[in-house]
């Protein structure tokens, strides 16, 4: 019969605790540590062990899962040895602190893998939660079942601060999508149209540009921009119309004219006659000072 490898979840904020009644789902065996021990109540009351300190929470299992505040919190309850441990990191922070941290571990004898969590508490432990993990694939390939009581995991690569560049971009292209969708919701607002009412164009618009994104993705990587869906002159004409009226309507323009200003300099760059995917330059190098 097989044995479910026991577990520690150190950080029991919303999305600590969801990881742990995760594996207590499972059937994983659970230890669980937070400063605030009232928090592991319910926790406990479901079958999980709480430890007295953050130490005798690492001692409790060898595959220990962190999820705290930021990165200090993390140094913090990492405070025993860690010979034969495996951290997992599930707390947002930077690459350069993952792989400082990866070597920190290191160094005390155990092993670190880093990860982001792309969904909502509520979401995890089901295949609808996507947890993309990064450092040394053996690792992770050993913990692997385990892991996937949390949900859909995906190893990006042997460099244990890929997880948290990959968090970075997908944060952009989440904030970038949010605010679109806001700013056009303000400008309806003025014409007396809700944003519920805008929803449907709004996401028939959001499905058409994904659709768009594999075509960009080849020319992203290629490095050629060809004029497939329209020149960025052409996207330029638009935004202009889009900036003017945001003023004359007296709603926030800030949004459209950032975006009017990285199309004219990769118009003024020589890429008025490319297609849209030629603005990846203009992210790939720091702002004009």
């Amino acid at each position: 019969m097989r044995t479910s490898t026991p577990v520690t979840v150190l950080g029991l904020g919303l999305m600590g605790s969801a990881l742990a009644g995760a594996f207590l789902r499972a059937g994983h065996p659970t230890t669980v540590w937070n400063r605030t021990t009232a928090r592991a109540d319910d926790l406990v009351a479901r079958g999980a062990t709480l430890a007295e300190s953050a130490a005798a929470a690492l001692a409790a299992a060898p595959l220990v899962v962190v999820c705290v505040s930021d990165y200090d919190a993390v140094g913090d309850v990492l405070d025993g040895p860690l010979d034969g441990r495996v951290v997992v990191n599930l707390t947002s922070g930077t690459p350069s602190r993952a792989r400082a941290l990866a070597e920190e571990v290191a160094r005390r004898g155990g092993g670190y893998l880093d990860g982001g969590i792309m969904a909502v508490p509520e979401a995890v432990g089901t295949t609808g939660a996507v947890l993309a993990y990064s450092g040394p694939r053996p690792l992770y390939d050993a913990h692997e079942s385990t892991l996937a009581s949390l949900g859909t995991g995906l190893h990006l690569g042997d460099d244990p601060g890929l997880s948290a560049t990959h968090e970075m971009a997908t944060l952009v292209l989440m904030w970038g999508m949010l605010d679109g969708f806001l700013n056009g919701a303000a400008i309806l607002g003025t014409a007396g149209v809700s944003a519920t009412a805008y929803l449907p164009l709004a996401q028939t618009a959001i499905d058409t540009v994904a659709g768009w994104l594999p075509g960009y993705a080849r020319q992203a990587d290629r490095g050629t921009y060809p004029a497939d869906d329209g020149t960025i002159d052409t996207h330029l004409a638009a935004m202009a119309h889009v900036v003017e009226e945001s003023e004359s309507l007296g709603v926030n323009a800030e949004l459209p004219r950032l975006v009017k200003v990285l199309a004219e300099r990769a118009a003024a760059a020589g890429h008025g006659a490319s297609g849209y995917t030629a603005l990846v330059e203009q992210f790939r190098k720091p702002a004009p000072s």
